[in-house]
């Protein structure tokens, strides 16, 4: 039976109870926070009844807006027959057909899915597999990852041993295996050159790691890649060539190459994955935020053929991959993952994008001319617009000053909801917004970033 509370209730218990993630828990406990209590479609409602559109798709998951009717039914369909089973010593339903329709629309030669919870656990799944692979295949000096400047895979300890984030990782550094990092192409603040100009950013880029892994093949188990756009870095875009050019390194150098799409797979970059607007198959690729649409947790690392049989053998010869999780494959989840899939194709959802994308780049565009916006960025349906102090200088705000978070509380006047990276603005909402509710969000974003910084 369902409790009701009032709001002065719900927040003293979330301050008396909850530690909330990447949050300075000190000055959570002293301000007034929204409790939200339901979902419509493109918005979120608090406790007093107010709606917020969802400017971040719920931290990056939310695919056909919230309380999908069509996805709603097949969790309670589901729920009356099987609620969870185990993918050890078991097949279950939902996980099979989940599996197969995945395989369906995945780049081209990734053809086993291997099941987990959360993207951190879906990438922590590829190292492994990629580290055992070497090891199965005779190759056991290959034991070094290299991995991008900016880069965030999630906040296990092998998933941040790849990234490259000093502010979320550096604490942990004494418990982290060392890796190799590349530059990543981040034209606006690019230490390779003074150009601001993507496509020499991308090639100097490649070049230098071109040397990184000439001189370190001999030992490199993989490379780990956020293809097209680094997320948590900043929301840095890739210029075109620079995935397809990564790959034909990896393949040069005989590297196996791990591609995270947990925040840019299902549609958010316009096409189903990133990997395939430039016609790249990874040998691992990591999925999840997207793929149960926002509602469940789960997640999957897809690998190819060649990777999977290095580990078929013999009981004796221990060649299993001993990795597992004890709500692997949940048939609830599961439910949820396929009943999105339907509605990719009956809503032609990848079809309604081209023009949801032209306008937040048009808007973006009049963004730029802002005198403290000092760098738009934008792939598909994901924006970024970094704030400046000085735009001349590039000067960027300090972080203590915590412009960003000023700027998301002030668009709380306008009814939206955003949660920025640092000083970066991000542009995130589910993918079914509406076109009249994306301009909501765009004035919205645009008025609380003048209001703030002018």
């Amino acid at each position: 039976m369902a409790h009701e509370f009032d709001t002065a209730t719900l927040r003293k218990y979330d301050s008396d109870y909850v530690w909330h993630p990447f949050t300075q828990m000190s000055e959570w406990e002293s301000a007034d926070n929204l409790v939200i209590t339901r979902g419509e479609g493109s918005y979120l409602i608090d406790s007093d009844g107010n709606r917020y559109l969802d400017g971040v798709a719920a931290i990056w998951t939310n695919v056909h807006g919230h309380c999908k009717k069509e996805i709603n039914e097949a969790i309670k369909a589901q729920v009356d027959r099987l609620e969870h089973s185990t993918l050890l010593g078991l097949a279950s339903e939902q996980a099979a057909v989940l599996a197969k329709r995945l395989v369906e629309i995945l780049p081209d030669g990734l053809c086993k899915v291997f099941y987990s919870d959360n993207g951190s656990t879906a990438m922590e799944i590829a190292v492994k597999m990629a580290f055992q692979y070497q090891m199965l295949t005779g190759q056991r000096e290959r034991t070094r990852f290299i991995s991008f400047a900016n880069a965030y895979h999630g906040d296990t300890v092998g998933a941040m041993s790849v990234g490259g984030i000093d502010l979320y990782h550096e604490v942990y550094s004494p418990l982290l295996f060392p890796t190799i990092k590349a530059p990543s192409p981040y034209c606006y603040r690019c230490t390779l050159c003074e150009e601001r100009d993507s496509s020499t950013c991308g090639m100097l880029c490649l070049q230098e790691l071109e040397r990184l892994m000439e001189s370190h093949a001999h030992e490199l188990a993989g490379l780990v890649i956020e293809p097209l756009v680094q997320g948590a870095g900043g929301m840095i875009v890739q210029p075109p060539g620079f995935l397809k050019g990564v790959r034909e390194l990896c393949d040069r150098f005989g590297v196996l190459m791990l591609a995270d799409e947990v925040a840019v797979g299902f549609g958010r970059t316009g096409a189903m994955f990133a990997c395939q607007k430039e016609g790249v198959t990874p040998d691992i690729m990591a999925l999840s935020k997207g793929i149960s649409a926002g509602y469940l947790p789960l997640a999957v690392t897809v690998t190819t053929k060649r990777v999977y049989d290095a580990f078929l053998g013999s009981y004796a010869e221990m060649k299993t991959f001993f990795h597992g999780h004890t709500f692997t494959g949940n048939s609830i989840a599961c439910a949820a993952a396929l009943a999105s899939l339907d509605l990719f194709a009956s809503e032609r959802l990848l079809e309604s994008l081209p023009q949801k994308i032209a306008y937040i780049s048009e808007r973006l565009q009049g963004l730029a001319g802002l005198p403290h916006v000092g760098d738009v960025r934008q792939e598909g349906m994901i924006g970024g617009i970094e704030l400046v102090r000085d735009k001349e200088s590039r000067e960027p705000y300090h972080w203590e000053e915590r412009v960003g978070v000023q700027v998301c509380l002030e668009a709380r006047k306008h009814g939206l909801f955003l949660r920025p990276l640092g000083n970066i603005i991000v542009v995130f909402p589910p993918l079914s917004i509406s076109m009249e509710e994306l301009k909501i969000l765009m004035d919205g974003i645009e008025a609380s970033i003048v209001a703030i910084t002018e």
